[in-house]
């Protein structure tokens, strides 16, 4: 089963996902300020390309976005391209 862990020391951070105790993605991010975070980087492991790991660490970062009530900038260019897709989370980009 897939489990999503975030990590947030306040001035940078991440969501893993692990599949048991192996890891299958990582998005990294950092705090511009207090109100800002940019998602810079994704990457899921070969094994679990495909299976929607990318979009499910982002859908953490949107959540915990909106409990904080802050913006995301995505200059990942795996988390742009889900900004564009899906207008539900348009609420969070800043």
């Amino acid at each position: 089963m897939l489990t999503i862990q975030r990590h947030d020391d306040g001035k940078k951070g991440f969501v893993e996902a692990l599949e048991g105790t192996i890891p299958a993605g990582k998005m990294t991010f950092t705090w511009a300020g207090e109100t800002k975070l940019i998602i810079d980087h994704t990457e899921v492991g070969t094994d679990f390309g495909g299976k929607g790991v990318g979009k499910k660490m982002l859908m953490n970062l949107v959540e915990y976005a909106r409990e904080k009530d802050v913006k995301i900038l995505p200059l990942c260019p795996f988390a742009a391209a889900m900004f564009k897709k899906d207008v539900s989370i348009s609420d969070v980009l800043f």
